[in-house]
């Protein structure tokens, strides 16, 4: 018995090297396909954008530099917004803070969110039914109402509404993540670990979490959206970051009066907020399409040797 759960901890070993490497592959094969490489593309660009943009920022963002709402023109190709701004300048300035936070929350839910789910398939029973129904009480307020109750409540800080974003991911990535990880839990490597006394979080980390990279890697990308959504509407409701800091979803709101008359205060943030969602969704299909064939083959990629040293003992 203990040679067989050996055996099998080194064909787990060998597992975690060959997903390695076939992960590497499945991320190049999804941004050679063509819906892979116009969602990075995308998704790059606007990325580019929102990283590079205050450094190329013709004015401060901040800064009256024309007459409220005034049409483009060569020296504001984008015009004036609300208060005479440069519409340009705030669109430069106003995206990497929402991405970063973005960024953070996905994280930051989608860690937490798997972890709890890992948790619960694995001891099963009494802490799994603790668990999913306090799931269940989460899921019960939607993303946005969630995230308004604790700024409400606090105000609006930026770690405040990076923390109410990545609770409100963390419940749907947990019932996802606990659905896949049952199954895994059952496997001959996961009882091998358990029967040689490897503690309880080593074989969730090594052993499990491992097998959920095409469903976590989804997961990312989805949740990722979602983020950039909930926090570019919380800004719209005057809850993200506070005027006079420039902000895609503030800036919405604020030149949403002069539609008419200069509609590039509004348009300039959506059509960004629009391809960022757009490409991230693009490209997170082209992962998981590329990923539907991971971990059928691992056991055919294990080292030779392993396979020998089964058929010695």
């Amino acid at each position: 018995m203990a040679s067989t759960a050996a055996l099998e901890v080194l064909q787990s070993a060998g597992r975690r090297r060959a997903r390695r490497r076939e992960w590497a592959a499945v991320l190049g094969r999804a941004v050679r396909t063509p819906r892979g490489a116009i969602g990075l593309g995308i998704v790059g660009a606007v990325v580019l954008v929102a990283a590079i943009g205050p450094a190329l920022a013709p004015y401060p963002a901040d800064a009256f530099v024309t007459r409220p709402f005034a049409n483009p023109s060569l020296g504001f190709p984008l015009g004036g917004d609300t208060l005479g701004r440069d519409v340009l300048s705030r669109t430069l300035d106003g995206g990497w803070e929402l991405l970063l936070m973005a960024a953070v929350a996905t994280l930051l839910g989608v860690g937490v969110g798997a972890a709890w789910g890992v948790t619960a398939a694995y001891f099963g029973g009494r802490w799994d039914t603790i668990l999913m129904r306090t799931v269940d009480i989460v899921l019960a307020f939607p993303q946005l109402v969630f995230a308004l109750l604790l700024v409400s409540i606090l105000g609006p800080k930026i770690w405040l509404i990076v923390l109410a974003v990545a609770i409100s991911h963390a419940p749907q990535v947990a019932r996802v993540t606990r659905a896949a990880a049952l199954d895994i839990c059952e496997r001959d490597y996961v009882r091998a670990a358990q029967i040689i006394g490897m503690p309880a979080r080593k074989v969730m980390r090594r052993e499990v979490l491992p097998n959920l990279t095409s469903v976590l890697m989804v997961e990312l990308g989805l949740r990722l959206t979602y983020s950039i959504l909930v926090i570019a509407g919380l800004s719209f409701l005057g809850f993200g970051l506070q005027p006079p800091a420039p902000s895609w979803g503030y800036m919405i709101n604020e030149n949403r009066i002069g539609l008419v008359a200069n509609p590039w205060g509004v348009l300039a943030p959506v059509l960004l907020i629009a391809a960022l969602t757009i490409g991230t969704n693009t490209l997170t299909d082209a992962v998981a399409r590329a990923s539907l064939g991971v971990g059928r083959g691992a056991d055919d990629a294990l080292l030779p040797g392993i396979t020998a040293a089964g058929a010695v003992s």
